[in-house]
């Protein structure tokens, strides 16, 4: 392990270098990229050094332990304690972070919820989810950009796409894909009896150009009119756009944007995310691996999740795990179920390669 880390050192200190050049900070492409590459690094780098520090104050420590000073010894020998139990924490903490990642974590998402069994019910909840996914994208400096609704007359939405930009967003967010089902009584329940209802989230890792290509000669693009808010100019011209992907008949619409071009560039974004999606997951079947890793398969068929509002209660059925904060995941807290899907996983994968 320490071969790895003097190396992950040295490219660390390459990339300070780099950045303090002109012409890399005059290139905002290269920049950005060194810039990233940089911050996933620090954490590794930052303990890598902690450890080489309390590891070269063990010969003086051992030294003074062995003083005709007792005061000095007994301080001397609590100190080296200190030091050995440190040095075990980053051991740990070193091997969680050299674990393989994900090739998408550090990518943008593409999220789509839809009210799936429970009527009305199930899209006023998507709705609620939707909310609680912007609400912890807030609390982790993320941006939303919608994409497409299609608004509930009850409330909520029988469907939304969305976009959600930042820092290492997948990776937080590619637990959240399957079924997520709520437990509760529902404003349109006149005799006050708890409905199960289930939405359904997939959370897409962001395809862009050099992952997917979409090629003219398989898209056939469409417009219509808006029939969305934004007043008469939007609801009279053709702004908005569907595009299909003809060798599967996927499409996706948008009609957020008074410019058709942008409508336009907003939909091939989100067709070529799904269509590099669909791509994956055969990819994954013939080799029977799973983008999920451990912690499910992502599929929306698969229950995932339970809130329970009687009881303020969520479970997550894939590891097991139970928490009565349900009025505070739904309001944006999520991290509170998040990281323990992440533990488990980070658990799980050293197992595995402990056993290897």
């Amino acid at each position: 392990m320490n071969d790895r880390l003097k190396i992950i050192e040295a490219r660390y200190d390459e990339i300070t270098e780099l950045l303090s050049q002109p012409e890399i900070c005059s290139d905002i492409k290269k920049l950005t990229s060194l810039s990233k590459e940089q911050r996933s690094l620090e954490k590794i780098v930052v303990l890598y050094r902690e450890k080489k520090k309390l590891e070269e104050s063990i010969p003086d420590l051992k030294e003074m332990k062995n003083s005709n000073d007792e005061e000095m010894s007994m301080m001397a020998e609590e100190e080296l304690n200190s030091a050995h139990a440190r040095i075990d924490e980053i051991n740990e903490e070193i091997k969680i972070l050299l674990l393989p990642k994900d090739p998408n974590d550090d990518k943008d998402v593409i999220v789509e919820i839809r009210g799936a069994v429970g009527g009305d019910e199930a899209n006023i909840f998507a709705g609620d989810l939707f909310r609680m996914y912007t609400k912890y994208a807030e609390s982790k400096g993320w941006k939303i950009e919608i994409y497409d609704s299609q608004p509930s007359e009850q409330g909520g939405y029988s469907n939304i796409s969305f976009k959600v930009s930042g820092d290492s967003v997948y990776s937080n967010l590619k637990f959240e894909s399957g079924g997520h089902r709520v437990q509760r009584i529902p404003v349109t329940e006149a005799n006050g009896r708890i409905q199960t209802s289930i939405a359904t989230v997939l959370v897409m890792p962001e395809a862009e150009e050099i992952d997917f290509k979409l090629e003219e000669k398989d898209l056939r693009i469409d417009t219509f009119c808006s029939s969305g808010p934004g007043g008469q100019g939007v609801n009279t011209t053709y702004s908005a756009v569907r595009v299909t992907y003809i060798p599967t008949g996927d499409f996706v619409a948008c009609q957020i944007y008074r410019s058709q071009h942008e409508n336009k560039a907003t939909a091939m974004n989100l067709l070529r995310t799904k269509i590099y999606e669909r791509m994956l997951e055969e990819e994954n079947a013939k080799t029977g691996a799973t983008r999920q890793a451990l912690i499910g398969h992502g599929e929306r068929s698969e229950k995932i999740r339970t809130y329970n509002y009687p009881q303020n209660r969520v479970t997550d059925h894939r590891i097991g795990f139970t928490i009565n904060r349900l009025d505070a995941i739904i309001d944006g807290k999520l991290d509170l179920v998040i990281q323990e899907l992440i533990n488990e996983d980070q658990k799980r994968k050293l197992s595995a390669e402990a056993e290897a």
